[in-house]
């Protein structure tokens, strides 16, 4: 299972990448691992604020729907356009081309309840 160190994560299966205010999201291997074929994403719309832990969007796979939580608070900046296109990129690059949303941090401290690498790898028992 691939938990890359630079990122952190959340209970509920999602990465953040933060640079500088930008805050890059996406689902984790694990978690697309779990939902196996993935066939849609419902994404949020372009300047919506949200919470963390607030239900942002949606990915759909041949077995389940699954809500996506916005790990940290702030305004949606930009929404992967490829997924529209290729849902798959969630399953076959989760930390890269298959990126869900970007938003613009509110508040960095939502850092500090998410999980390093390691601390995910031990709850997902990798």
């Amino acid at each position: 299972m691939n938990v890359p160190e630079n990122l952190k994560y959340a209970d509920t299966h999602e990465w953040v990448r933060l640079d500088g205010e930008t805050a890059t999201v996406g689902i984790t291997d694990h978690a697309q691992a779990e939902l196996t074929d993935i066939v849609y994403a419902e994404l949020p719309k372009i300047g919506r604020r949200v919470a963390a832990r607030e239900a942002i969007a949606v990915v759909e796979s041949v077995k389940a729907a699954s809500d996506i939580y916005s790990p940290i608070g702030g305004t949606v900046s930009a929404i992967n356009p490829a997924l529209e296109a290729n849902p798959a990129l969630l399953n076959t690059d989760p930390f890269g081309d298959g990126w869900l949303y970007q938003l613009t941090a509110e508040n960095a401290t939502d850092l500090d309840a998410l999980k390093d690498a390691a601390a995910y790898r031990a709850q997902i028992g990798a």
